[in-house]
This record gives C-alpha cells, sequence and structure tokens, in this order.
C-alpha cells in the first residue's frame, strides 16, 4: 500500500551547508490493514518521515510510493490562511479535496470536533497552537483515507479531547491504517501492530509494535518489562 524505497533526507543551514542525513537509506513497505507506530528519541527523524509519506516534503534520494489515499499529518498545522477563519479555510480545504457536494458536511464535522466555539468564525491567525491543532485534526478527520498519519495529534487538548482522539482512531482501525507518531507508548500499542525504530537516520522495521519500544528501551538503558498478549 505504501512504499519507501531507500530515502534519504537532510536539510541545509542558512549557510547553505548541507547537515547530516536526518534519514538514510531508510526502506519499508506497509501491507494493507496494518497500522504502524514509529519510535525513537528526539530529532531522528520521525516528523520528517510523516512530512516525506504524506507528500508534504521530498526526499533528497529515494521514493515514496502510495498506491492508496494518504493524509496529511494530523498534528501539522502549517498549511492553514492565517487571514481566513476556521470555516473558510476548512470550506477551501474541502473543495480542494473535490468534495464540493459535501461542503457543509464537512464543516459540521470539525465544527464539532475541534470544540473552539466562536473562534471558528475567527481568524486562524488568532488562534493558540492548540486551537490550530484541534481544527487540524478534525479536518483530517473529516476526510475518507486509507492511512491515518498521525505526529503526536493525541497529546493535544484536556483529557476530554485526547479520550475524543483516541475514539476517533480507534473507530477508523480495521477500515484503514495508521502510521503514528506518538511520546503515549499506551496509544500505540492499542492502535498499532507494527513498529518502525528510527536511530541515527536509519530505520529497522518490527513486525510487532511491542518489539519495537523493547529494542528502543533498550538502547537508551531503559529496560522496560514487556505486557501480557
Amino acid at each position: 500500500m505504501i512504499e519507501v524505497r531507500s530515502v534519504y533526507k537532510r536539510y541545509h543551514t542558512r549557510n547553505h551547508q548541507a547537515a547530516d542525513w536526518v534519514l538514510r537509506d531508510v526502506n519499508f513497505h506497509l501491507p494493507p490493514s496494518v497500522s504502524l507506530g514509529v519510535v525513537g528519541g528526539n530529532g531522528v527523524g520521525k516528523s520528517t518521515l510523516l512530512r516525506l509519506i504524506g507528500g508534504m516534503d521530498h526526499p533528497d534520494r529515494g521514493e515514496v510510493i502510495r498506491r492508496c489515499r494518504v493524509s496529511w499529518p494530523i498534528g501539522l498545522t502549517g498549511g492553514f490562511q492565517g487571514s481566513m477563519t476556521g470555516r473558510q479555510n476548512v470550506k477551501f480545504i474541502a473543495r480542494i479535496h473535490g468534495d464540493t457536494d459535501r461542503i457543509q458536511q464537512v464543516v459540521d464535522f470539525v465544527q464539532d470536533f475541534a470544540e473552539i466555539g466562536k473562534a471558528f468564525d475567527e481568524p486562524i491567525k488568532t488562534y493558540s497552537s492548540g486551537m490550530r491543532s484541534r481544527l487540524a485534526f478534525g479536518l483530517s478527520l473529516a476526510f475518507e483515507f486509507d492511512v491515518y498519519l498521525s505526529d503526536e495529534a493525541t497529546a493535544t487538548g484536556d483529557a476530554s479531547f485526547k479520550a475524543k482522539a483516541k475514539q476517533a482512531f480507534d473507530e477508523r482501525v480495521g477500515k484503514a491504517s495508521i502510521i503514528m507518531v506518538s511520546h503515549s507508548e499506551g496509544i500505540l500499542r492499542d492502535l498499532c501492530q507494527a513498529g518502525l525504530w528510527l536511530r541515527k537516520g536509519e530505520a529497522i522495521w518490527f513486525d510487532d509494535i511491542a518489539d519495537a519500544l523493547a529494542a528502543y528501551h533498550e538502547s537508551i538503558g531503559q529496560v522496560k518489562p514487556r505486557k501480557a498478549a
């Protein structure tokens, strides 16, 4: 369904100097109906990988092959037009995705899911980062994708909204796949079958998310007992 072939990615400094590779020769294949948890320390390229899979960025080498509909990374808020209201942004994106016949349905869903009240009709530039994340989360879930990309989306908001976010993903498990980055290991264990451990630019695939988490913890000297199946 999604195939990552020999992907390399790095960014350049302000002086146009090439930095070290963020991702180096990453290869994996995500089969249909399999959800993937991406684990690793801060700065190892987890969010970069999601942007590449979602088409928000492009590899320096290699390719990402998508044979399905893939969401933008849930939690990514940079695609909004700041001078437009939340409602206007939602309508605009619904038109881009060709859902002209259900624009109002999309608007109603996002407005209800985001729970930002009157701010829905105020310019995005006045939003807090949390409000932007809520809007982006609801907007992503308003469309039918085969694969949802989640970048710490379940970390947004208060306990009630986090529970709502988890329930939304629970409802999609079995109908669609999820590629998830999260510091919440409980969420990863609940929603993902396979794991991808990013370390020093390289990616190691595990058929069991518990094995990926165990390998990561062992690498940093934090051995945790595996939960019983």
